[in-house]
């Protein structure tokens, strides 16, 4: 039997992963909260990132796992799978439609060769990577065209009591002050997709962890996008958007 490939896997993955997670709301759940009253974990998030690391044990035993929730597999090889099981908890949790499960194939410097983003609520399945171009639900997405940040909506996120610290706000409100509209969904998977396929304009966040940035990193560059990661006032700062707003972002997050 033919081995699957590295995106059917990882579709199926995010798919298999997003339902269970939905059942499970359906069925109830309650939440408990890590660092804020924002981040918060439920059942579901466990068992969904426990269903996908064990099928990649099967399937790709060699690979690398990194989940947000725990999950941790050394690699044998130099490829790593990123995994978030719910991409949105708190969304998720309050019954808002906007979160997703998400993994990321990258390799050894965490580079992204292959990103999936499913989106229950919608049911739209976003795939892309460095040997395939964007789709979602097997619909190529159209390529990224270069415009101004002018003429973008701009989206973000900063926990609120990073405001207080200059080091984060002010770069933040600069980038925000030069976009056309300003949009906080709450989930950066479905942010990246949607950058990816055009209903959002560009993208910028900081000190994003590996399974918040790398789907939906490589869903933007296979649709035609650009992104960056960077180091300024103390922060890591990561891009995403057309090659042209992108650079726009850098220059104002660097200032």
């Amino acid at each position: 039997m033919a081995e699957t490939g590295d995106a059917e896997l990882a579709g199926t993955l995010v798919q298999a992963a997003g339902r269970l997670a939905a059942r499970m709301l359906a069925d109830g759940l309650t939440a408990q909260r890590k660092t804020s009253v924002t981040d918060i974990v439920t059942a579901a998030d466990h068992a969904a990132e426990a269903l996908i690391a064990e099928r990649l044990r099967v399937a790709r035993p060699a690979d690398g796992l990194v989940g947000e929730e725990g999950a941790r597999e050394h690699a044998a090889t130099a490829r790593t799978w990123h995994v978030d099981p719910v991409d949105g908890t708190y969304n998720f949790l309050s019954g808002l439609p906007v979160w997703c499960s998400a993994v990321a194939l990258a390799d050894g410097a965490e580079h992204p060769l292959l990103g999936a983003v499913y989106q229950p609520v919608t049911d739209e399945l976003w795939l892309g990577g460095r040997d395939q171009p964007t789709t979602c639900n097997g619909t190529p997405v159209p390529r990224l065209v270069e415009r101004p940040l002018r003429e973008l909506s701009l989206a973000t996120y900063v926990h609120p009591p990073r405001l207080a610290s200059g080091t984060a706000s002010e770069p933040l409100l600069r980038a925000i002050g030069h976009a056309a509209t300003l949009r906080m969904l709450g989930s950066g998977s479905v942010e990246l997709a949607s950058v990816a396929s055009g209903r959002l304009g560009a993208w910028l966040h900081l000190d994003s962890p590996s399974w918040d940035w790398l789907p939906g990193a490589a869903l933007v560059r296979a649709a035609g996008g650009s992104t960056v990661v960077l180091e300024a006032h103390g922060h890591r700062w990561h891009l995403a958007g057309n090659v042209r707003a992108v650079e726009e972002l850098s220059e104002l997050v660097q200032e």
